[in-house]
């Protein structure tokens, strides 16, 4: 594996191009193309362009491929790749350089390539692109334009290399690349239908009218306008001059980032005394318009170039990085509003930073364009964005460019610092993936399912509920989950951290869904619930009736087994029903649940409170599952002075209806949703009016959900944040200063205590600081536990006593409902020896899946979730999305549902991207099945893969693991496992355009 990237021959572009879309209607990859309306065009620069955006400088336009791709998509404005002196193996790009799963980071910033084969790449996009967009009806072949980007300083731009590169792409038909591609063309004529002989010889070799100027930061101003001036007046180029936010200033800057939320990203001070200062860059701006009006030219600013960021906990190699996507977008286009304003808005703007789908519309209805794009086409769907973000434009008035409409570019610096989609939220982006490796065959799954502890059947509930076939969607859901009106309400969704919709808009709202097809399956599937027979040996006793003790009775009893619960309280529900607030979770839902289990067949004994096993193996219970729960209080060190303890203030709270003597002032201490229900209630407690919540760290390290997070605050609950109790005394609880020191072992920056003191009113003080195991009943029954209390239970979590199981927060300590009712379907699995629940079938036509790709969808009540749903488990293919180069290709096998990915190791310059947008804890540059140029690339590869040695033979050499194997042909006689034979046989009988 190596991260030099081989340019495609222009022969082999095109067999690859021609034979794809003949076969499978696709380009690189691309499903759906863009078909541009040829009477409404822009006029830039004496050229037309039938779209007014495109691909920004950088991974997208890299390669001819790239270049491809995005045409085929939309663009058609294309920012080719800066260019400079230092380039191919001599330039120092560290890698992975991409990191664009939030935010996007990257520490790349001109072609990796060689100037001349950069050049080359460029010239071969330009004529294929003349080709197919009449060939597959895509648009006029005179509505694109290329737009080259060079730097970074004046000499290195008057180099022979620079000048060779800026000329040839002026006027290309002296080239050699040129002419190689002309006779190409005209030698693959018959292989076209609509193309002809004329059009081929029609191509103009004027490749490029315009540049864009990108200078490093720290470039004195003179420099740049030294550059500028060169570009207008010694090569006669419509030039752009690239402007970095920090014409904005420090202040502004970090004011704005802290306020939308992106206080953790850190940047100091001095690119911004260090880059040309706005007082500087507008008399030079005056003067270089000036010039271009003289010239006969154009000119403008390109807003932006890159934003340096500080490295943080290793995101990507190297001390600094720059930052792009949508925290970019609220500095971007407050530069280009100030801007506009200081000119009248009569400065060309050509816009990048944070552009996508939600605001690329109002900025060219603002007047600013053309617009280009990387971070959103970094993201699952790719290229396929491109797609919608054409038809949205296609939709706007066109019209010649006059001037800025600086007004409305100031509304939307105005909206960028509150809009939902540009502002950061409470919490950071989940992680999505998965702790195990992607395997090398069939690899789509449901990040959600993998994501449920339960392992729910998502996606084929969503679709029945989506058809108003709520009591077969109730069916499904209950077959591993027996609380569908719990977890419908306040499961704490891990299935949602994982959607891939986090990267589109938002998570696709699974939890709403199935409390959907609870609330409207309910009755029906009650009605014709019948109770199983018993047909297991012996009985089962569940001691505990919370949602742990609930499942284990549930599966036990469908299984066939005699099970009864015993319950110290007078109802089942545990702390759902005695101690979660009705704001929470309505009585009455938790009662459906418990009906649901009691119709199994499942004996209750409430009043019961169990102390010995033994006594309840004596009744006759041959199994024992304790679900006992975390009923012992967690502790608080505080030097004086007494708390309150969580889960008993809320239990009175709901058993007296809010009716709780507790003063005016309240101080929850605690970051979890228990310390966030604690709030809430004691908010509405009679008497209340100030509640305090207390935290050691910030609320973006709360580990509470956002959405309990944000009730809190809209319920009036004060954040009291970064601060570490001390004591209580005289009404006053006194707190520590903390600051925040280094990023720790989770993730989270290690609070520092200080000695400055805070003190906070507190009538009472609540610790919401956690439950633990009530290792004194553990020790008394013989139960061996752990130093932490915990009982010790082998992987059927069978403790030391034979057929005695433990499940639920009496396990580890305080978890989440769904791993309780994973705990007791565990258990019950044991003990039944068997598989308590069914895997559900969810076929899809993969078309309508790929249809899904790419496109964002907004808040619409007409839009159901399950067509939100991109059922990742039929088509996932989120590497193959976001790999820049396409070096990741789509498979078919036949004789497998699945299509298979193919790594194309001579494409890939190992950026990483499809690392961030893989569900596994892998990256399939790495780790899929690879595609090998020659036997040498393979033995300077640790991938798994293979290589084409003998395309008349078929001889191939395959590793597998560590061992590498001859194959010839694709009879069974050879080591090579028959799915991996298989997977080669396809690639070479369908794609052998790879190769």
């Amino acid at each position: 594996m190596s991260d030099i990237m081989t340019p495609i021959p222009f022969e082999d572009l095109l067999d690859w191009i021609l034979e794809e879309h003949k076969k499978y209607g696709t380009v690189f990859g691309v499903h759906k193309p863009f078909v541009a309306d040829q009477n409404k065009k822009l006029s830039l620069f004496d050229e037309k362009i039938e779209t007014p955006f495109g691909p920004a400088a950088g991974p997208n336009t890299q390669l001819t491929q790239n270049i491809v791709a995005a045409y085929y998509a939309g663009s058609r404005f294309f920012e080719l790749k800066t260019v400079q002196e230092l380039d191919g193996e001599d330039l120092p790009v560290n890698k992975p350089c991409i990191k664009a799963d939030d935010e996007c980071y990257n520490v790349e910033w001109s072609t990796e390539l060689r100037v001349q084969d950069a050049f080359a790449e460029y010239v071969k996009a330009w004529f294929i692109l003349k080709m197919i967009s009449k060939e597959f009806g895509l648009g006029s072949p005179d509505g694109f334009m290329f737009n080259m980007s060079v730097g970074y300083d004046l000499k290195g731009i008057q180099t022979k290399k620079i000048d060779d590169f800026i000329e040839g792409l002026k006027d290309a038909s002296q080239t050699a690349i040129f002419k190689e591609c002309k006779e190409t063309a005209l030698k693959y004529i018959d292989k076209f239908e609509k193309v002809t002989k004329e059009d081929i010889e029609a191509i103009t070799a004027n490749i490029c009218n315009s540049i864009t100027l990108s200078t490093l930061h720290g470039c004195p101003p003179e420099e740049i306008e030294k550059i500028a001036t060169y570009l207008l007046t010694e090569k006669h180029l419509n030039t752009f001059i690239k402007c970095n936010p920090t014409l904005l200033g420090y202040e502004f800057a970090r004011k704005t980032m802290d306020e939308m939320g992106y206080d953790y990203v850190a940047f100091g001070d001095f690119h911004f005394k260090d880059d040309l200062q706005y007082e500087d860059a507008i008399p030079m701006l005056k003067r270089l318009q000036s010039l271009a009006d003289d010239k006969k030219l154009s000119f403008g600013v390109k807003i932006t170039n890159t934003f340096p960021v500080d490295v943080k906990q290793n995101e990507l190699p190297g001390e600094e990085m720059y930052m792009s996507g949508r925290s970019l977008y609220p500095l971007s286009i407050a530069l280009a509003a100030k801007l506009s304003e200081e000119f009248d808005g009569k400065l060309r703007i050509s816009y990048s930073g944070g552009a996508d789908y939600h605001n690329i519309k109002q900025i060219f209805e603002a007047g600013i364009w053309p617009i280009t794009v990387a971070t959103t086409v970094l993201k699952p769907g790719g290229y396929g964005r491109m797609v919608q973000i054409g038809e949205l434009l296609a939709k706007s008035e066109y019209k010649p460019f006059e001037r800025v409409d600086k007004k409305a570019v100031r509304e939307l610096q105005t909206d960028s610092l509150t809009n939902p989609y540009h502002t950061k939220a409470v919490k950071p982006l989940p992680s999505r993936k998965m702790k195990k490796e992607v395997p090398l065959m069939d690899c789509f799954v449901a990040p959600c399912k993998e994501g449920c502890p339960i392992h729910q059947d998502i996606t084929t509930y969503m679709k029945l509920t989506a058809e108003g076939k709520y009591e077969e969607a109730l069916e499904v859901i209950t077959e591993k989950n027996p609380l569908p009106f719990i977890t419908g309400t306040i499961c704490a969704h891990r299935c949602m951290s994982k959607c891939t919709r986090n990267f589109y808009e938002e998570p696709v709202h699974i939890r709403e869904t199935k409390l959907e097809a609870a609330k409207g399956g309910y009755e029906a599937f009650m009605k014709k619930l019948q109770k199983p027979d018993v047909t297991e040996k012996g009985k089962a006793a569940v001691i505990g009736g919370g949602p742990a003790g609930l499942a284990a009775a549930y599966f036990l009893a469908r299984g066939g087994k005699q099970t009864t619960i015993f319950e110290r309280k007078d109802s089942l529900g545990g702390v759902i029903k005695h101690v979660i607030p009705k704001f929470r979770i309505p009585t009455e839902d938790i009662e459906k649940d418990i009906e649901l289990v009691k119709a199994m067949g499942v004996e209750v004994k409430t009043n019961s409170l169990v102390t010995s096993v033994e006594e309840v193996k004596k009744m006759g219970y041959d199994t024992v599952i304790l679900a006992l729960g975390a009923s012992k209080e967690g502790n608080i060190r505080l030097e004086s002075g007494k708390t309150v303890n969580a889960l008993a203030f809320l239990e009175e709270f709901k058993k007296k209806e809010g009716h709780v003597s507790i003063g005016k002032n309240v101080v929850v201490i605690g970051g979890g949703n228990t310390a966030m229900d604690t709030a809430r209630a004691a908010k509405a407690t009679d008497g209340v009016e100030h509640v305090y919540l207390v935290y050691r760290r910030t609320k973006r390290y709360m580990p509470a959900e956002e959405e309990e997070l944000l009730l809190a605050e809209k319920d009036g609950v004060e954040f009291k944040d970064l601060l570490a109790p001390v004591k209580v005394e005289n009404g006053v609880l006194i707190c520590h200063k903390v600051e925040l020191g280094d990023m720790d072992a989770s993730g989270r920056r290690k609070p520092i205590e200080t000695e400055e003191v805070v003190e906070i009113p507190a009538d009472t003080v609540i610790a919401a600081v956690g439950e633990k195991t009530d290792k004194e009943f553990y020790e008394a029954n013989r139960i061996v536990t752990n130093k932490k209390g915990c009982p010790i239970v082998d992987e059927n979590l069978m403790t030391n006593i034979e057929q005695v199981y433990v499940a639920g927060d009496g396990l580890n300590g305080p978890a989440t409902v769904v791993e309780a009712i994973r705990d007791g379907m565990k258990a019950a699995e044991a003990v039944l020896q068997k598989s308590v629940k069914c895997e559900q079938e969810d076929e899809r036509n993969p078309e309508e899946l790929y249809a899904k790709k790419g496109i964002i969808l907004d808040a619409n009540p007409a839009t159901t979730e399950s067509e939100r749903c991109l059922v990742c488990s039929g088509v996932c293919e989120n590497c193959v999305d976001v790999c820049p180069n396409r070096a990741n290709v789509s498979i078919q096998v036949p004789g497998r549902k699945m299509a298979q990915v193919l790594h194309v190791d001579r494409m890939c310059n190992e950026c990483g991207n499809c690392m961030s947008f893989c569900p596994y804890s892998s990256a399939p540059y790495k780790d899929k099945f690879t595609l090998f140029r020659t036997e040498e690339d393979m033995y300077h590869s640790e991938n798994q893969g293979f290589v084409l040695l003998d395309k008349e033979n078929k001889v191939f050499k395959v590793r597998l693991g560590n061992e590498i194997m001859n194959m010839i042909g694709f009879d069974r006689k050879t080591l090579v496992p028959k799915e991996i034979v298989e997977f080669i046989k396809a690639v070479y009988e369908d794609y052998v355009y790879l190769f």
